[in-house]
């Protein structure tokens, strides 16, 4: 069985502004022993840029 996380990620509002905040997440959750699997965009602005969007990780689930 998987075990997942979602985490949100808030792109800048700004034109043309890019984000990096999505590497540190990523980072740290492979840390945590989950495996970056994609992600889902949550809000799009009506010009098709994505202003935030969840990053899926996962990894197998713990039995005890």
């Amino acid at each position: 069985m998987k075990e997942y996380e979602f985490v949100s990620v808030n792109i800048d509002r700004f034109v043309g502004a890019k984000s990096e905040a999505h590497r540190e997440i990523i980072v740290e959750q492979t840390r945590r022993g989950y495996r970056y699997v994609g992600f889902v965009p949550t809000n799009i602005s009506d010009y098709g840029k994505i202003k935030c969007m969840d990053l899926i990780f996962e990894r197998d689930e713990e039995i005890n």
